[in-house]
């Protein structure tokens, strides 16, 4: 130890002795130390031993440490009430290493290891970034939330970054603008005061005394061009990805300049985000490159990363390597994948008891190697084996997966299916079970909701599986099947899985530039079971098609039948039809027009008459008894309306297809499911009936059905007790279940607006549940015909065409326009040019950004002026702006019977010139005739040397100035007056007549109504006779000087006539557009340009300017934001949103904003204002569940409801407010209309319904409260259990506890009996 000198210049040293660590003072000699002490302290602590390290490490970090107060012996079987992740104390961790060694996987075809059995890895060196999702894929930090919002997120949580997304782009918005372009720094320098208030902020910090803002001045040096400038990326809003424009930067600046050449000259202003006219345009013109420069900067830009596509590095072999770089769906490269599949896939997840296809092993290859697929194949040609498979690797990763379908029934039914196998959860609107399953199936806004909320789950899925895709198409939800893709993070692998479409490369190529990753597309367009298509007339069956081979012999013959039984059959006498009523309850049914159905050849009108019954019942009675004899059950038939199923099955009522034993097991599977129902609701007519139906061997499916019947009728169906089931073509969509045959009653349906034909998709998808894999060697597609035979083109069209193209259905809503406002990162803009529709115009980027580098890189011409500074371009755009009014004044004045009656001989006119380019005054001489159909008209011209008499050449028209009295000769000074004969009337004079009077140029000829610029208010006296017979000198001299004496005020033209008191224009627009076109006249008659020798020249170059400048600008305008199809709607919903005080004027999310994102089920903004009006708050919890029904009923038709004052008055009240918020959109351009967005938003048929179930009524005496099917009113419910969820969060949020315990005990009073009865896919029986 040194030695401390004390004032006395004692040293001394310390010491510690003993285990405790006690202090020792000893005195030091003067003499130097020896190194070595002379005693041996002991040690302070006990040394340390491999047992003793071990020891502390599980004592600190491994043990769990409990409270010894609260976990002791006398409390013991005590529980506790509070959140375990909060209460842990988890102590600071170590700082990570930057680079971890963890093994490589590889392909087990390419393991090399001696022994088969046993593989050891290669380790690797890698990032530790690249192994946290979290450091890649979420916003900003994150921590992990509370359990409780592991699954479904929360609104306080930051969703994870979309994969494929640009960072340069969703960094846009981090930084205010002020701060981005240098404007704050600028103002500080220059001696303004700093800024102090944030942006959204009301006050800032104060700085007090200490920082003011004084003047000063800087000297501004040059900087070595030599050295390539940067720009730092956080500084910069861009509307190019960031790579793209370094690259064009630093090829900028080491291009060889002069050394007069100014920085400015090589200065490249980067576009504003939005902004297509930022770059100015005298730095576009200065910028004047080299040839060789040109392909430098575009071998540059193709080998960067940027938004377009361009995320791969070329290599050295250039263009045909950079097309491979942009392919994102791929399709080759799997020939011989299935011959060698067992060698390629020794070890597969999941073992299959059945030999796979060739598109199933090909997908499967590609999931083992961590890649997205998309399998497009027909109804059960076996797609399901994929999502399978990506359920198996989801339990052998120790990762999840998650299975998403386009409606419940699906998903209720996949859980069924997948329980046995894996460890399976469910999430819907309604029900979630085991939300911690490794794998996971949800409807499709499951997904979109947990991902706009952040949920911590999506960390852990490996896979989306996409059921359906194709149902993308879908116009009301099919968006959210892209809201979903785009918003999915980089680590998430996709399947999907859809029927065969038309553009399924397209869609695949989509999702892979979206996603920037390729996606392995494979599939079959082969059907497992072949399909025969027959017409069904008058008892007989005739086969039209086999193979996908049309066959029109069939046909024929049919047609032929029918031509025999219409001429041996009388016409039929006609009967008067009955109001059509509803079978099932009291209440006429109101949905009239849905339920009128369209046979194959004419509308079938679904009337009583018995003639009709008679007729009907023996039409299926022989399709019945054809198929049963022909083994063709069970039968499917498509019927496109609940009402149309009803009838159809109570015409077989005498009709029974099963035998005893098949009775007993129909008998016995229906009391066992509906013995969870009390016993009111086992007798409900619906029930009853069907079971009657059932017992037969008939079924009936369709939406308004309730939800446990549906499910029976699709399990019997599927134990194959069910012979002949008529359903509508949501049967084809939701239920696996294929049939031997199936019949379509009809190849036309009414979609909501109108009667239609079948798509050939629809057909397609409906015919594929005909014929079972591994029962039926083929399966049979009837197509009833009852009055007439459809066409030949009509059947090709249906049953051979292509499948419905995948499209685009996407669209703004205010909640996603919220969801994505919350986060700064996020933008719309962002979201909106990853949308598909935006797809092939975002694909053209790259091409788009070559150009525009061309065009920049071109040298531009300049023009030279011999009067001074250049005019033309102003000249030129006048020119071009009196262009466009002429065309609207012309059409709408000159050539009308307005201007006719001032037409006249000695009116001044303005007419324009042979060149086009400027505008010459002139006088009528003749109005037309039957001989001249033109007008004959002297015009004055300009008399330069240069000038030649050619009019092609005389295109420079101005003033002349008039030549001295001295100069002028006899004729010219002395003129003789108006001849006093009378003239024959015909032109003598050879047109067009050129000469010199007065000291000016004139030249008579023809023109056309057209060519007439405008009338002046000015009349002169000519001599017609002279001027068009006798050719005199004196009348052009007198002629001439007159029009010279008509230029008042300095003008080279007489004024124009006013258009309200002498043309008695009425229409304000075009009095204002003819003000303006005649005052740009007279400014380009003022203009230098306008007497200039060069001004063909000129025009020519300012016309190539120009056109130069518009390409340019256009590029532009195209690769910017503002070019997207939607961005009007967007802004228009932004002005929506600040209107009513959901985001501000900094467009920051405020309460009322992220009340609206808690709404999901109804429409959000008539939501939001339904709370923050406080409509809910004098309104008992059954009134505010049954007054908020209105949102998620979707009825169009239904009886009306009659309702209590209270519940009168509330309706009223919450309709006016949707007629308010739409006459606010309709006034910010959004095209809505306020009285079709409220019927749309609000339906208030079941309002009575809600109100008296929540109060406790029966089930079945509500349903004789209306017209609506019971199905409908149980989903209708149901989703108001949902709604009020969202209520109550939304209560939570707002601060109101009133109304959170209200919507509490309304959610409690509709939760009840056969409504909320369990699935029995989930429970089983």
């Amino acid at each position: 130890m040194d030695r401390i000198e004390t004032v006395r210049e004692l040293p001394f040293r310390v010491g510690f002795t003993g285990h405790s660590g006690h202090i020792r003072i000893d005195p030091l000699p003067s003499t130097p130390l020896n190194p070595l002490p002379d005693f041996i302290l002991p040690p302070a602590f006990p040394k340390e031993t491999p047992e003793s390290i071990k020891q502390f490490v599980e004592d600190k970090y491994l043990l769990p440490r409990l409270d010894d107060d609260e976990f002791c012996a006398e409390k013991s079987g005590r529980q506790w009430e509070f959140d375990w992740f909060d209460q842990a104390k988890v102590d600071l961790e170590p700082t990570m290493p930057r680079s971890v060694v963890v093994p490589a996987w590889e392909l087990p075809f390419r393991r090399r290891s001696s022994d088969p059995n046993s593989w050891e890895p290669a380790s690797v060196q890698v990032d530790v970034s690249e192994l946290m999702v979290e450091a890649d894929t979420s916003i900003g930090v994150r921590i992990s939330g509370p359990p409780k919002d592991f699954v479904k997120g929360s609104l306080n949580n930051r969703p994870f970054r979309p994969g494929g997304l640009d960072d340069s782009q969703s960094m846009g918005r981090t930084f205010p603008d002020g701060a981005s372009n240098g404007e704050w720094v600028h103002e500080l320098l220059i001696g303004a005061p700093p800024q102090v208030i944030p942006p959204t902020f009301k006050q800032g910090i104060n700085l007090g005394d200490h920082l003011k803002g004084h003047p000063c001045s800087w000297n501004v040096c040059e900087e070595d061009q030599g050295l390539p400038q940067t720009t730092p990326e956080s500084t910069l809003s861009v509307q190019f990805d960031d790579l793209f424009k370094r690259a064009w930067e630093d090829d900028v600046t080491e291009l060889p300049i002069d050394g007069d050449a100014s920085a400015s000259d090589l200065e490249i202003n980067l576009i504003e985000a939005g902004s297509p006219r930022s770059i100015p345009v005298e730095a576009e013109d200065k910028s004047v490159f080299p040839q060789d420069s040109e392909s430098s900067v575009i071998d540059q830009i193709l080998s960067t990363s940027g938004s377009g596509g361009l995320t791969k590095e070329l290599g050295d072999s250039g263009e045909e390597k950079s097309k491979e770089a942009k392919v994102w769906a791929v399709t080759g490269g799997s020939d011989g994948i299935a011959d060698h599949f067992d060698e390629l896939v020794p070890d597969m997840a999941l073992d299959f008891p059945f030999q796979l296809d060739a598109f199933q092993k090909e997908a499967i290859y590609y999931l083992e190697k961590g890649e997205s697929v998309f399998v497009a194949a027909h109804t059960s040609a076996g797609k399901t084996v994929v999502a399978e498979y990506a359920f198996a690797l989801a339990s052998k990763h120790c990762t999840r997966a998650v299975y998403t379908a386009p409606i419940k029934t699906i998903s209720n039914q996949k859980y069924r299916d997948f329980s046995g196998k894996f460890d399976v959860g469910l999430l819907t609107g309604d029900v979630s079970l085991r939300p911690e399953a490794s794998c996971l199936i949800m409807t499709t806004e499951i997904l979109r909701s947990m991902l706009y909320r952040g949920a911590d789950i999506i960390r852990d899925i490996e896979w989306v599986i996409f059921d359906e895709v194709h149902y993308v198409n879908d116009v009301e939800r099919g968006v959210v099947w892209e809201e979903v893709i785009i918003m999915l993070p980089r680590h998430i692998n996709f399947v999907l899985l859809s029927a065969t479409v038309p553009n399924t490369i397209e869609f695949a190529d989509w999702i892979g530039r979206t996603k920037q990753k390729q996606i392995r597309v494979t599939g079959t367009t082969k059907r497992p079971v072949p399909l025969e298509h027959c017409l069904f007339y008058s008892g007989e069956v005739y086969k039209i098609c086999e193979q996908e081979k049309f066959i029109s012999q069939g046909l024929r013959a049919a047609k032929d039948a029918h031509k025999r039984k219409t001429l041996t059959t009388p016409p039929a006498p006609l009967h008067t039809q009955k109001p059509n009523t509803s079978f099932a309850r009291g209440k006429p049914n109101k949905q009239t027009a849905p339920q009128n159905f369209v046979g194959a050849g004419r509308a079938y009108q679904g009337n009583n008459n018995w003639g009709s019954r008679v007729s009907e019942k023996s039409v299926w009675l022989s399709l019945i008894n054809k198929l049963s004899k022909t083994s063709l059950l069970p039968v499917v038939i498509f019927c496109f309306s609940k009402n149309r199923c009803d009838k159809s099955a109570d015409n077989l009522r005498e009709t029974d297809l099963t035998s005893r034993s098949e009775k007993s097991e129909i008998r016995i599977f229906c009391d066992k499911a509906f013995s969870r129902l009390k016993g009111s609701d086992r007798n409900l007519p619906q029930i009853v009936r069907v079971q009657g139906l059932l017992q037969r061997g008939i079924g009936v499916h369709h939406a308004g059905l309730l939800p446990i019947v549906k499910e029976v009728v699709e399990m019997l169906f599927c134990r194959g007790v069910i012979k002949v089931l008529f359903s509508t073509e949501t049967f084809a969509m939701g239920v696996n279940a294929p049939a031997r045959t199936v019949v379509f009653d009809s190849v036309r349906k009414f979609d909501g607006k109108e009667y239609r034909q079948l798509l050939a998709g629809e057909y397609t998808q409906m015919a594929g549940r005909a014929g079972r894999r591994g029962l039926d060697k083929i399966g049979s597609v009837l197509v009833m015909c009852r009055d007439d035979i459809p066409d030949e083109s009509d059947l090709k069209n249906l049953i051979t065409g292509s499948a419905t193209r995948l499209e685009s259905q996407f669209r703004l809503t205010y909640i996603m326009i919220m969801h994505l406002l919350r986060v700064e990162e996020l933008k719309v803009e962002d979201m909106l040019k990853r949308s598909f529709a935006e797809f092939h115009a975002q694909k053209k980027l790259p091409e788009q950004q070559q150009l525009l580098m061309r065009k920049l890189a071109q040298p531009t011409k300049t023009i030279e002026c011999i009067k001074g500074e250049p005019a033309i371009e102003e000249y030129y755009e006048w020119y071009l702006e009196a262009e466009m009014y002429r065309n609207h004044i012309t059409e709408a004045v000159l050539q009308s019977s307005v201007s006719q009656p001032f037409l006249m001989p000695g009116r001044v006119v303005v007419v324009k010139s042979q060149s086009g380019q400027d505008h010459l005054l002139g006088v009528i001489l003749k109005a037309p005739t039957s001989v001249n159909k033109q007008y004959i008209v002297m015009v004055l011209t300009p008399s330069l040397p240069s000038i030649s008499d050619d009019p092609q050449k005389n295109t420079n028209a101005g003033l002349q100035i008039l030549m001295p009295k001295s100069k002028r000769g006899m004729d010219d000074d002395y003129y003789s007056s108006a001849t006093s004969r009378k003239g024959s009337g015909a032109v003598k004079i050879k047109l067009p007549h050129r000469g010199t009077a007065a000291g000016a140029s004139y030249e008579v000829r023809e023109i056309d109504t057209k060519e007439f610029l405008s009338i002046c208010n000015a009349k002169i006296k000519i001599d017609q006779v002279g001027l068009l017979e006798d050719d005199s000198a004196a009348a052009y001299s007198k002629t001439v000087v007159s029009l010279l004496n008509k230029k008042v005020d300095g003008n080279k033209y007489p004024p124009a006539l006013d258009p309200v008191k002498d043309l008695k224009l009425k229409d304000m627009n075009l009095v204002d557009a003819y003000y303006k076109w005649n005052n740009l006249l007279q400014k380009m008659s003022q203009n230098k340009c306008h007497n200039c020798i060069k001004l063909e020249e000129h025009i020519k170059v300012a016309r190539e300017i120009k056109s130069y400048k518009d390409e340019v600008n256009t590029l532009k305008f195209q690769m910017s934001d503002e070019a997207l199809q939607q961005m009007p709607d967007f802004q228009g919903r932004i002005d929506v949103l600040k209107e009513i005080g959901c985001i501000d004027s900094d467009l920051v999310v405020e309460i009322k904003g992220r009340v609206a994102c808690e709404m999901n089920s109804g429409e959000e903004l008539i939501c939001t204002e339904c709370l923050f009006e406080n409509q809910l708050d004098d309104l008992e919890p059954e009134e505010a569940v049954a007054l908020m029904s209105a949102f998620v009923f979707q009825q169009r038709n239904a009886s009306e409801p009659s309702l209590t004052p209270r519940l009168a008055q509330a309706k009223q009240r919450l309709y006016d407010t949707a007629i308010k918020l739409g006459q606010l959109q309709a006034h910010f351009k959004i095209q809505i209309e306020p009285e079709e967005y409220a019927r749309e938003n609000l339906k208030f048929g079941l309002v009575e319904v809600v109100y008296e179930w929540a109060k406790g009524t029966p089930f079945a005496d509500i349903c004789e409260l209306t017209d609506v099917p019971e199905g409908l009113i149980v989903r209708t419910i149901v989703r108001l259990d949902e709604t009020c969820r969202e209520f109550r969060n939304a209560a939570a949020i707002m601060g109101n506890s009133a109304l959170y315990k209200k919507m509490e005990v309304a959610s409690n009073a509709i939760k009840r009996d056969i409504v909320f009865a369990a699935s029995l896919y989930i429970t089983g029986l």
